[in-house]
Formats: C-alpha cells, sequence, structure tokens
C-alpha cells in the first residue's frame, strides 16, 4: 500500500477510535449527571473544615452521606472522622472518590491550588458526570475558568459562596448563592437543601458576585451598628436597652441579630475572620473598579477592617469593628457589657 494511501487509512482509523472514546466519555457524563443524588448512591467529598466548613460537614453526614474530607491540618477534620467521615491525603486523591466535590477554603489562591493544580487538584482526577461546588468567597473570574475546565473535563462546576456565619452553618440555614448551569444547580439541591436555602444567580461566576454585593451590604450595615452603639454608648443610654428597642424596627438588621449581643459582651471570636472579611472586601473594590463605579461605604468599611488588622486584630470575628471606633473615639464600650451571670 502506497505510503500516501496508508496515512489515509491510519488518519481514519485514529479518528473513529477518538470519536467513539469521546461519545463513550460523553455518555458517561450524561448517565452521571442524570443519577438522582442520594445518601445511598452519592459518594460526596468536602475540602475545607474550618469555621463553617466542619458545620456544614456534619449536616451532610447526618442526613446519611458517604463524606471523604480534606483539610491541611488533619487534626481539625477528627470530630468529622469521629462522625464516620474518611481522610483523604490530598484534593485529588478525594476526587478520585467523590461524585460531588465541595470546598470552602480561605482564599482565591487556596480555591484554584485545591482544583486546577495539574497533579495534586480535584480536575486531575474528577470522573466525568460529576461535579464540583466551591463555596469560598472567592473572583468571579477564578469561578467562570473553573467552570470551564470542568467543563472540558465532562465535569459541572458550580459556585456557590454563603452567607449567613458560623449561626447559619451550624443551624443550616444558610442563604447559598448559586452560579453556574441551572440544571446542575436543581440536580444539586438535595445537597443544598441540608444546608440552607439555595438561590439561582446565573451563569459561572454569578454566585460570587451576589456574594461580593452581600458583603458590601453587610460592610456598611456593621459600619452603622458599631457607630449607633457608640453614639448611644456616649449619650449615656443603656446600649443593650437600645439595641433591643432597635431590633424590631427599620434599624434591626441580621447584623444586629448575629452580632450586637456578643460585641455587649466582648465577645470577640470569629464566626468569621476579619481576615477573611478584609479580602472579600478587597474583590469587591477590585471588581468595582473594573466596573466603573464609585461605592464610598465599601472602601470606608475596608478601611476600617484593615485598621483592625493593623492592630493585630485579623483573627477576631467581624464584630470586633467596634474596636475601631472604640479607638477613634477614646471610649470603651466594656462597661455598658451586662455582668456575668453568677454561677450560684
Amino acid at each position: 500500500m502506497p505510503s500516501t494511501a496508508l496515512t489515509r487509512t491510519l488518519l481514519r482509523r485514529t479518528s473513529a477510535t477518538t470519536l467513539s472514546l469521546l461519545s463513550r466519555t460523553m455518555s458517561s457524563a450524561a448517565a452521571a449527571a442524570a443519577e438522582p443524588i442520594t445518601p445511598g448512591t452519592t459518594r460526596v467529598g468536602w475540602i475545607g473544615t474550618g469555621v463553617m466548613g466542619r458545620s456544614m460537614c456534619s449536616h451532610l453526614i447526618h442526613a446519611g452521606y458517604s463524606l471523604t474530607i480534606f483539610t491541611r491540618t488533619q487534626s481539625k477534620a477528627q470530630p468529622l472522622i469521629d462522625l464516620g467521615a474518611h481522610f483523604a491525603p490530598s484534593p485529588a486523591a478525594l476526587a478520585a472518590q467523590s461524585d460531588v466535590v465541595f470546598s470552602i477554603v480561605g482564599y482565591p489562591s487556596d480555591v484554584r491550588s485545591v482544583h486546577l493544580h495539574p497533579s495534586t487538584g480535584t480536575l486531575s482526577t474528577l470522573r466525568p458526570g460529576a461535579a464540583l461546588v466551591d463555596m469560598t468567597t472567592s473572583d468571579p473570574s477564578l469561578a467562570a475558568d473553573i467552570a470551564s475546565a470542568a467543563s472540558q473535563k465532562g465535569c459541572a462546576a458550580i459556585d456557590a459562596p454563603v452567607s449567613g456565619g458560623d449561626r447559619g452553618a451550624k443551624a443550616g440555614t444558610l442563604s447559598i448563592f448559586a452560579g453556574g448551569d441551572e440544571a446542575a444547580v436543581r440536580r444539586l439541591a438535595p445537597l443544598f437543601d441540608c444546608l440552607g436555602r439555595v438561590n439561582y444567580m446565573g451563569g459561572p461566576g454569578k454566585g460570587q458576585f451576589a456574594k461580593l454585593a452581600n458583603q458590601i451590604t453587610i460592610g456598611s450595615t456593621m459600619v452603622g451598628l458599631v457607630e449607633g452603639m457608640v453614639y448611644a454608648h456616649k449619650a449615656g443610654l443603656d446600649v443593650g436597652v437600645y439595641l433591643d428597642a432597635i431590633s424590631s424596627g427599620a434599624a434591626g438588621s441580621k447584623s444586629l441579630d448575629l452580632y450586637g449581643s456578643r460585641i455587649l459582651g466582648r465577645d470577640f471570636e470569629a464566626g468569621f475572620y476579619v481576615n477573611h472579611f478584609v479580602k472579600d472586601l478587597g474583590i469587591c473594590l477590585r471588581e468595582s473598579e473594573k466596573m466603573g463605579i464609585a461605592l464610598p461605604g465599601l472602601a470606608l468599611a475596608q478601611q476600617l477592617y484593615v485598621s483592625l488588622q493593623a492592630h493585630g486584630e485579623g483573627s477576631l470575628g467581624t464584630q470586633a469593628l467596634i474596636l475601631a471606633l472604640e479607638r477613634m473615639n477614646n471610649i470603651s464600650l466594656a462597661a455598658a457589657a451586662p455582668p456575668p451571670s453568677s454561677s450560684s
């Protein structure tokens, strides 16, 4: 056979083989995507077991799902292992044995490493038809990149950051902002329902945009909350009575409900870290610059929270914003805190 004819024959055979493999991969992905989500059939992987992730994982375990977890510090995962979760040594190892992989980590760089690292990332081993759900507050453009990379592997990727803090995570009442393929979000509803209420916001990255708008709102709300408390204190009001009075009026807010009593009790333990909020507000500022919009309240809130970092308070909760206002005004609301309850 002439060499040209041989080459054509080999090309036809190679093309046929490639098309056959592609067809089988697509069929496998479609079949997997059509499988219902149930505790008995769906293997769940979870990356990140911090303040929020630990509680969220526990809801899935209690719902009967088989859970494999990865966290950089294995000791932090021990309470979940005690509940029956399995530990994986890397994101890739976790993804290889999961049908749906969740992540909620600290920073965009962590998200990129967890999912897109060529050898240890989830997409290096995730099977066609599986799904990624990143619940970290991160860059919308990164969410779109992950969705594109997942699509090339025959997988779905949903950006689904959450709001509600540690209390919402513990109660299973988080607000979830989902971006990506709407059919994939609907399919994942049984898992989302264990964590809170899912809100479909649009295509890839739209969940992140919604969460960033949420953070902009919270930033200015927190400034208003602590400014009002400082003013009430300086005016000689009982700040606890004042907070109770405004809670049912137009000034009432989720931030007041979550943090008012904590601030009065000088409880600055993190339900959401100052460091992470500064990260979020920084992303908001960069996205606002790209959009060409001015958001002065966002800029003010970001600077006040950065001042907490400058005082070494980045590991405190966002309610520690009161400390910045106290320093600015040379006062302390500590005297307004209710006395500790007697043990007798």
